[in-house]
């Protein structure tokens, strides 16, 4: 079984190579990467890095300041759209595109269809965006199939909340009044009366700076007025309606679902839909974004084949490069989701999330070194790149609405300094050596047995020695790796434990005298491979040694 390894991609950034980065730039003044820019050239280079899957981050048409009102599309109120761009997770319309990624707006739906191919053709799977919990302010759909009745279209806005016919929450009698000026730049304020709640679950009419007003939220049956009270029978038509627009993307052969802020959606509703779309389209995955463990198996019980690990492994790996824990955390880490670990989708970067080598974080991607050789080899589960990652990219521009915060902006036009540089061979040393590095241990991830499928056993509980390091094995068949990760800034030489019970739990051969070759350096290392003994292991600083016997 290959190793899964998704790339996530920021689409509207990765093609453009327009280096102007004016703050808060227009489309005509900063560019905007297309999806004709993923040709079978680059698919491929990605297919040979070792990624079997590719996120294409906001193809759904999103709430945008840019006028695409000569192709019908309707234009959005500047006062309610974050940054020139807007955010992909205002989603405008569910059945549409996404205009700004097109080389031809008029049949951005084709270019789409064209793409999906484009990338199974290069080997890789297709995974796009399904934001479930809210949506733009000014949602209006002009591409929903004929008969489907839109969003909102039906609600009686003079309720709050109604279980089965409402797909929003309302604030009767209440004008909206945010926190902002509802002009915006604009000649005529933006109205809405009465104010629907904002998708972060902000139930009144004046959301603040840090609320997700830019959005409403979709009512599932949940009363939360009254505590959060679930009425899921008869299925309300919000239900419906997201599950018919889960199997029109479905239809157009992508491969699987990241599905935003899932844990703000009830798991009755997953149940139900992802039943239904896996009924017809079997191989189909869902990945869900949900922060809260003491949810995790509900949602793997409501049909989601992954989820994010980001308040146990991510945060904990972060500690550790950033020397605020022990490596020995990681143990307790994946503990605490062992009975679900291929669940678990292991990441050091995502969108939401500060670039490694940002200033906010660890001032270089090397740095990071260490916890990606352990997250990638230490189990089977999955595990996520973010693009630009390979590279070192830094995210401390000050895009617009995005400011200097360490991310890569979502909200602005840009492009990213790496990703030009890359192209024009203008990487630094230390980048370079990055990429090749990422190339080397996704390389390891997929041809090694060892990884995809193997056991793992964790070594830190007779390591106690090891503050900066992280060891552990991995064994499929006669196949044994011995990987050894150093989060020191210096070269360390360390004596590794292997306990006896080790040698019982994997079934491995004692040995006299065992090769081994590091499947980093190519070095190899000669030792006995003993029950209760010990193997000593130079590592670089910020790097790991993984080593397999011979």
């Amino acid at each position: 079984m290959e190793k899964v390894i998704i790339y996530q991609i920021f689409t509207r950034l990765f093609g453009n190579r327009q280096t102007t980065r004016k703050e808060y730039g227009t489309i005509a003044e900063n560019g905007c990467g297309k999806m004709g820019d993923f040709t079978p050239e680059v698919l491929n280079s990605l297919r040979a890095m070792g990624i079997s899957h590719v996120w294409y981050t906001g193809i759904i048409r999103h709430a945008t300041q840019t006028d695409y009102s000569a192709y019908g599309i309707p234009v959005n109120h500047p006062a309610i759209v974050k940054g020139r761009a807007g955010s992909p997770y205002a989603i405008t319309d569910y059945y549409d595109v996404d205009p700004d990624l097109a080389g031809d707006v008029a049949h951005r739906m084709d270019e789409f269809e064209a793409l999906v191919k484009r990338t199974h053709d290069a080997g890789l799977k297709v995974i796009i965006d399904f934001v479930p919990n809210h949506v733009a302010r000014q949602y209006h759909s002009i591409c929903k199939p004929e008969g489907v009745r839109d969003l909102g279209e039906d609600d009686n806005p003079q309720m709050g909340f109604e279980p089965q016919q409402n797909n929003f929450y309302y604030c009767p009698g209440q004008r909206f009044a945010p926190y902002f000026d509802l002009y915006g730049g604009a000649a005529e304020p933006y109205e809405e009366e009465p104010a629907k709640a904002t998708g972060n679950d902000c139930f009144h009419n004046a959301p603040g700076r840090n609320d997700w007003y830019e959005t409403v939220k979709l009512n599932y049956g949940v009363d939360y007025y009254a505590g959060g009270v679930g009425h899921f029978t008869p299925v309300p038509d919000t239900w419906r309606k997201m599950t018919d627009i889960l199997l029109f993307w479905a239809s157009k052969g992508i491969d699987g679902f990241r599905c935003d802020m899932a844990e703000m959606v009830p798991a009755a509703f997953w149940s139900y839909a992802t039943a239904e779309v896996k009924r017809r389209h079997k191989k189909i995955v869902f990945i869900g974004e949900v922060y809260n463990p003491g949810e995790y198996r509900n949602y793997i019980a409501a049909g989601f084949d992954w989820l994010y690990d980001k308040v146990g492994m991510y945060d904990t790996m972060r500690d550790v490069i950033c020397g605020h824990r022990p490596a020995g955390a990681i143990t307790a880490a994946w503990q605490k989701t062992d009975d679900i670990r291929d669940h678990m989708l292991y990441f050091l970067e995502n969108h939401d999330e500060q670039r490694i080598a940002s200033d906010f974080f660890a001032a270089n991607g090397l740095r990071g070194v260490p916890a990606f050789i352990a997250n990638v080899l230490m189990m089977p589960n999955p595990f996520m790149i973010y693009f630009g990652q390979e590279y070192g990219e830094r995210g401390m521009d000050k895009e617009g609405f995005s400011g200097h915060d360490g991310r890569t902006t979502i909200f602005d036009y840009w492009s990213v300094d790496t990703l030009c540089r890359a192209d024009s061979h203008q990487l630094t040393a230390d980048e370079e050596r990055l990429h090749t590095l990422y190339q080397q241990v996704l390389a390891i991830a997929r041809q090694e047995k060892a990884v995809g499928q193997g056991a793992f056993f964790d070594l830190m509980y007779v390591n106690g020695h090891l503050y900066r390091q992280y060891a552990f094995l991995r064994k499929a068949g006669k196949e044994l790796l011995l990987v050894v990760t150093n989060f020191e800034d210096h070269d360390v030489s360390v004596d590794v434990n292997i306990p006896a019970h080790a040698f019982d739990y994997l079934k491995i051969t004692k040995k006299q005298k065992a090769t081994f070759v590091d499947l980093l350096s190519g070095q190899t290392l000669t030792t006995a491979l003993l029950p209760d003994g010990t193997v000593h292991v130079d590592i670089p600083a910020r790097h790991a040694v993984v080593l397999k016997l011979q």
